[in-house]
């Protein structure tokens, strides 16, 4: 929720799963707090020095019910959440831009519906975006740290992957999952670009475009 207020995520997908993050960090660590200042109080009122007789203890139903049904709660609460951060990852939005995106050992390649294709990720930003995913060889997987998205390229399959930029910027892309000799190699960016900035890039001859660095020092420049 922060990074949404403040207008630092980079997209959508970075409030949605730092949301949950957060909500369940916050549960973990008040139920820490909560037993470990519990079990101290514990050790001194209860404490008994030797030969003291102990005291059978019974049931007590409504303290069974509450150590049950609390935790119940607090579990279905995070899948909610989490089910919902899910939801914003996985759902497409109506007229997404899509880019075919090619994973080979040990490269990404970027396609676009204009023949346009490259080995790093262009976007205008505040788009909705959609990734066709797949793989020449074996199985990859493109994972964007600063969307918090991650998703499988499998071999023989078509797999996708949605997000929509808000800020401006550069950001790595890489591969997570184990694909052979030069796999921790296999970093590329994707670039968030004006709409202006994207449109006319997008017009221009593919063998002009320029390297995802020169077009990061051109952006900060400007």
């Amino acid at each position: 929720m922060y990074f949404l207020l403040s207008g630092q995520a980079a997209s959508r997908t970075t409030g949605a799963v730092d949301d949950v993050m957060l909500y369940i960090t916050a549960i973990s660590l008040l139920l820490l707090v909560g037993v470990t200042v519990t079990m101290i109080y514990f050790v001194f009122k209860y404490h008994r020095k030797k030969g003291h007789k102990p005291v059978d203890i019974h049931g007590n139903i409504w303290l069974e019910i509450i150590w049950i049904g609390i935790p119940t709660i607090l579990v279905l609460t995070m899948f909610y959440y989490g089910y919902l951060g899910y939801k914003t990852i996985r759902e497409v939005p109506e007229g997404a831009f899509e880019i075919e995106a090619k994973a080979r050992m040990w490269e990404w390649q970027f396609d676009y519906e204009n023949g346009k294709s490259t080995d790093t990720l262009y976007v205008p930003v505040k788009t909705p975006i959609k990734l066709n995913l797949e793989s020449f060889d074996v199985n990859h997987s493109l994972y964007i740290p600063a969307f918090r998205i991650k998703e499988d390229v499998i071999a023989g399959r078509i797999n996708y992957l949605a997000f929509t930029a808000d800020k401006v910027g550069t950001y790595d892309i890489a591969c997570a999952e184990y694909c052979g000799l030069k796999h921790s190699m296999m970093y590329s960016a994707v670039v968030v670009m004006p709409e202006q900035e994207f449109a006319s890039w997008y017009e221009v001859d593919s063998t002009k475009v320029e390297p995802a660095s020169e077009m990061a020092e051109n952006m900060e420049t400007n």
